[in-house]
């Protein structure tokens, strides 16, 4: 699914725009409203990237080895939340400070920033 977030600056400046390149599992990034891409986030450990959702100070990636979050504006990211008791993540949502994940075990909510999930 191709995914496009912004990061840095406020709601009405540039800023920078991440997107997820599926065709190489990579997070790249653009600084001129999407008129090239270069590569931000290369590293395949984090296994293949699915979504991407701006959480406060952090940005949180979905991943086929669970949910990461970087601090950094995705230059790096660090293991969030790989318990597979919750299934594999496919994507986020915030709703206010509550947000709610899809997975193949179904509908899950989380109030701290997506360290631990509750079923729905």
């Amino acid at each position: 699914m191709p995914q496009i977030i912004k990061s840095g600056g406020g709601f009405f400046s540039k800023g920078e725009l991440l997107r997820i390149n599926s065709s190489n599992n990579t997070i790249e990034v653009s600084t001129n409203e999407g008129r090239s891409w270069s590569p931000r986030c290369t590293n395949t450990s984090y296994g293949t990237f699915r979504d991407l959702l701006p959480v406060g100070r952090e940005i949180l990636a979905v991943t086929s080895r669970g949910l990461y979050a970087s601090t950094n504006a995705a230059r790096s990211f660090s293991p969030c939340c790989v318990n597979s008791s919750y299934g594999d993540f496919i994507n986020l949502q915030e709703d206010g400070n509550t947000l709610l994940a899809n997975t193949t075990k179904g509908l899950y909510y989380s109030t701290n920033g997506g360290r631990s999930w509750v079923r729905r």
